[in-house]
């Protein structure tokens, strides 16, 4: 196991960016930088043993601050969305930023953490190499109320796992529901479309969402719909499909409710790619996952490796309390009162079948 600290770049008033590498004994690697605490790379060996970095994204500083799409961040204080960009807590009402059609928030606003340096710590633990990025999120930071202590550790261990736990604190009550948005291809981030790979999803039942992607508030079975991923199917099978749903979102983005949810850790949804033979495993400790086939990218952006990203080019398994819970009273809700810890984990994991 090891840990490497390298420059990555500066910002304009000079401050240095750096980059962490993690790698294990299989020579499995992954990187990422304190500007944002972004995931930058994730290298997996495929089926013939060669390493395939299997997650988008960019790997300059530039390029960071700009970085449609989210690649590989781990968002604000609450991920997806917010409907009518603001919210109540204790009788009293905070706006945000309306930064999505102008109607509602998403991903906490237009004043992204991707553009703020944190601390770091790492270390080749017992189980795995880490690196632990923290910040501190000062009172009406996004619009969200409260001085919150934030941090994220990405632990890579020998098993071929990276793991994400995500931890925090304020001195008001406040809102955590942080995830992150990496966007996977198992063929590699350069291969273009990812649309043939094959993804299971342990879900009997989503949330519906009308055309801005709000839910409405109740929760249908999947059975009978292209929403359905019980049983593994290329992603591509029912993308197209006149359903309402998909229509409304161009494709796949939308909330599925994880069977089996207690607090603990378990198998949430699984990718396979057959040219590359590389399985991903997704666990979490959470009751929601948000499933998005990038649907739409900015093609004039230039990612890592010269590369320009379209759409559907990779997938996103994203970890979350259901979008708009603090709007629907039956649902888990994501305001953390003072005195509580919000605390989750996101496991990945990659093999080859």
């Amino acid at each position: 196991m090891a840990v490497k600290e390298s420059v990555l770049g500066k910002l304009q008033d000079g401050t240095e960016v750096k980059r962490y590498t993690l790698t294990n004994g299989n020579g499995t690697e992954a990187s990422f930088t304190d500007l944002g605490a972004i995931w930058l790379t994730m290298l997996v060996k495929d089926k013939e043993g060669n390493k395939r970095d299997v997650v988008l994204g960019v790997d300059n500083v530039e390029m960071l601050l700009r970085n449609p799409g989210h690649m590989g961040e781990p968002l604000g204080r609450n991920a997806n969305r917010i409907g009518g960009g603001s919210f109540e807590i204790n009788g009293k009402t905070y706006e945000l930023t309306k930064n999505d059609k102008g109607v509602n928030n998403l991903h906490s606003g237009l004043d992204y953490w991707r553009n703020r340096v944190w601390d770091a710590e790492y270390d080749n633990a017992g189980l795995g190499s880490y690196v632990m990025f923290s910040l501190i999120s000062p009172d009406g930071d996004q619009g969200f109320p409260g001085e919150a202590r934030v941090s994220v550790t990405y632990t890579l261990a020998e098993d071929d796992s990276l793991s994400i736990h995500y931890t925090g604190t304020a001195d008001q009550d406040t809102v955590f529901n942080m995830t992150n948005h990496a966007y996977f291809n198992l063929d590699g981030y350069d291969s273009g479309d990812a649309m043939d790979q094959i993804v299971w999803i342990n879900a009997d039942r989503f949330t519906p969402a009308d055309k801005n992607s709000i839910p409405y508030g109740d929760i249908a079975s999947v059975q009978g719909t292209p929403m359905d991923f019980t049983t593994p199917k290329p992603i591509k099978r029912d993308l197209k499909t006149d359903f309402d749903q998909l229509n409304f979102a161009g494709g796949f983005d939308h909330n599925w409710v994880l069977n089996d949810f207690d607090g603990n850790v378990r198998l949430a949804a699984t990718a396979f790619s057959e040219k590359s033979g590389i399985k991903m495993s997704v666990y979490t400790d959470l009751e929601g996952m948000q499933f998005y086939t990038t649907n739409s990218m900015a093609t004039d952006f230039e990612g890592k490796g010269g590369v320009h990203f379209g759409p559907h080019h990779g997938y996103c398994f994203e970890t979350q309390h259901y979008p708009d819970c603090l709007h629907k009273a039956d649902w888990p809700t994501s305001i953390v009162r003072v005195g509580e810890e919000y605390d989750t984990t996101t496991i990945y994991k990659w093999e080859v079948k």
